[in-house]
């Protein structure tokens, strides 16, 4: 009768089996995510080698050197000199700054519409309420381009010619070449002006942050309002005295078929900045409802107890708690707007999309021209939805469960 051996000193019965790496769950999961990428990589490399040998076989030339080239065309409106001399880079620099233009007084226009038409929505008064519903109800359900045909049509066909033009105001003339005002002429004293308002906002911006932590440490309130409004009026004031106080005015003249001189709104900015605004006004309003209605009632209650004006107590007590809720939408309906931008080539002004397809027209370079488009469209937005979400952190509970 033969005596089984005895285990080994250092074997472990209990020990499972060892188990190869692509048999394990997390060795799979980096398997696979390897597959995808490799994939993706392989795929994109594929559509860019056939791009490039069926532009070559086809003579058209590629690379981003047509940007130094002359453009050739003009531009009806420009923030910075141009001229058709200039290059086709000057030419998209122009387009985008149109684009930024009406993208930021877009939003800035946006954002008071939307909040006046939410907060109305909520209003006791009858009329008020239905007046600002029947708005949201009625523009967000059509859609933002017939919107755009619809201003752009009433404005250039609903008002005089230049010879007939509307004087409101003196030295104010309306047509449907566009709106036209009289401007003060240039001078040094106003870049000064200029210079004292930006460091009266920057001055403004640090007092009201050291006032707020001021109030936490003592309870101390400080009248940044006041004061920053004293700064904001004060010093641009104070710079165009001290630079001599020029008082010449540059006043729009009718010579020929249009107006010259002043500044000038144009119908085709006018068209697209009312129906961005006016569109993407009702999904804001409809945010800021629903952000100020999250907010519990006896908050609202807890105000008027204390003797706060409804106003007050909506300033005070419920705006900043429904601001918690109405950022991260908010940030879309910008993002959307900015996108939407790009429809401005329907009513005829001239921003980035427009411009490019100018120059993709003249130079046949369509990858190259439709690949700045969605870089410019891309940073922009990254970056408005990065500040946005900076603001979203700042404003959030400090030790909120996610």
């Amino acid at each position: 009768m033969t005596t089984p051996l005895p285990p080994a000193p250092n074997a472990n019965p209990r020990a499972p089996a060892r188990v190869a790496w692509w048999n394990e769950r997390q060795g799979r999961a980096i398997l696979y995510q390897i597959l995808v990428v490799a994939g993706v990589v392989l795929l994109a490399s594929y559509l860019v080698a056939n791009t490039l040998a069926n532009l070559e076989s086809r003579n058209i030339a590629t690379g981003f050197g047509f940007l130094e080239r002359e453009a050739g065309f003009g531009i009806s409106e420009a923030t910075i000199a141009y001229s058709p001399a200039d290059t086709y880079l000057r030419a998209l620099v122009v387009g985008l700054l149109n684009t930024l233009l009406i993208a930021v007084a877009g939003i800035v226009l946006a954002t008071i519409l939307g909040t006046l038409a939410g907060i109305a929505r909520l209003s006791h008064n009858w009329l008020v309420a239905q007046l600002a519903a029947f708005y949201v109800e009625s523009l967000r359900n059509i859609p933002v381009l017939l919107q755009l045909f619809f201003w752009y049509s009433l404005i250039t066909e609903g008002l005089p010619l230049p010879r007939q033009a509307l004087n409101p105001l003196p030295g104010v003339y309306l047509s449907n070449r566009g709106l036209f005002v009289p401007l003060p002429a240039w001078d040094p004293a106003f870049g000064l002006a200029l210079a004292a308002l930006a460091a009266a906002i920057a001055a403004t911006a640090a007092l009201a942050v050291w006032g707020r932590r001021r109030q936490e440490r003592t309870g101390k309130i400080l009248p940044t309002f006041r004061i920053g409004l004293a700064l904001i009026v004060g010093l641009p004031v104070l710079a165009w005295l001290a630079g001599g106080a020029p008082t010449a005015i540059d006043a729009p003249a009718l010579k020929g078929f249009n107006f010259q001189g002043g500044g000038r709104l144009t119908p085709e900015f006018a068209a697209l900045l009312v129906g961005l605004v006016a569109y993407t006004g009702t999904f804001i309003a409809e945010i800021v409802r629903g952000g100020i209605l999250a907010v519990p009632r006896g908050q609202t209650e807890a105000g008027v107890a204390l003797g706060l004006k409804r106003g007050l107590v909506l300033r005070l007590i419920i705006m900043p708690q429904a601001m918690r809720i109405i950022v991260p939408p908010l940030t879309s309906q910008y993002l959307n707007l900015i996108k939407n931008s790009s429809l401005a080539v329907a009513v005829g002004y001239p921003d980035l999309v427009s411009v490019a397809n100018t120059a993709i027209n003249q130079t046949g370079q369509a990858v190259e021209g439709i690949a700045i488009i969605m870089a410019v469209y891309l940073t922009v937005s990254l970056s408005i939805s990065g500040l946005m979400n900076w603001h979203n952190r700042r404003i959030a509970l400090k030790g909120a469960t996610r």
